[in-house]
């Protein structure tokens, strides 16, 4: 109950900055999609090629999972959405960032194979033209090089990158290395106490 109160409080304060907050083109918000924005019944297949074992992976599992040698991943099942169920605090965050900066506000970097089925969801979620990379590739280097791309081509001073995998999160801030003037905000979304309501649109 705790956790759920502190959720609850960050979320105000959090939309109260927004709201407050001045114009700026310089800002990237960065949202991941699976775990983060909405969770799905989608699994990822594990096969160990060395032990022949196999086994399930939920994309939380996932995102905490060190992977061993031998392992080989499918995420067939993240082509599309199954049973999508949106998380209600990030979504209020993405709603309220849509409605004072439109499409351009946030980006979606998802490790899916597909952009498609996300488009279509924020789509009858009443958020369309959303920029969203779909770089299908689980490696959280993978988001740390298209973080640093675009910092690079869009000259941007503040990073705020949501995600539910510590070590994405990690690769991501790592990038002050290379850009020390750029400020770079990680923002973990934890696995537990996430409603899934729906975004709303208050």
């Amino acid at each position: 109950m705790k956790s759920k109160l502190k959720t609850t409080a960050l979320l105000k304060e959090y939309i109260l900055r927004l709201i407050n907050e001045e114009l700026s083109e310089k800002r990237l918000r960065i949202f991941d999609f699976d775990d983060t924005l909405v969770i799905t019944d989608a699994k990822i297949f594990v096969n160990n090629i060395l032990t022949g074992k196999n086994f399930i992976l939920s994309p939380g599992e996932f995102a905490v999972y060190e992977k061993n040698e031998g392992d080989e991943f499918d995420f067939s099942e993240f082509q599309k959405l199954v049973n999508p169920r949106a998380i209600i605090w990030t979504g209020k965050i993405i709603r309220n960032i849509y409605k004072k900066y439109g499409p351009s506000g946030f980006v979606i970097l998802s490790a899916r194979t597909s952009a498609a089925p996300i488009h279509q969801f924020l789509e009858d979620a009443e958020m369309p033209g959303i920029e969203i990379v779909a770089l299908n590739n689980a490696d959280p280097n993978a988001k740390a090089q298209k973080v640093d791309e675009w910092i690079t081509q869009r000259n941007i001073d503040v990073v705020e990158f949501f995600d539910d995998s510590p070590k994405n999160i990690a690769a991501v801030k790592a990038l002050n290395i290379k850009h020390p003037n750029v400020k770079i905000i990680g923002r973990h979304v934890v696995h537990t106490h996430m409603p899934t309501h729906g975004f709303t649109k208050s």
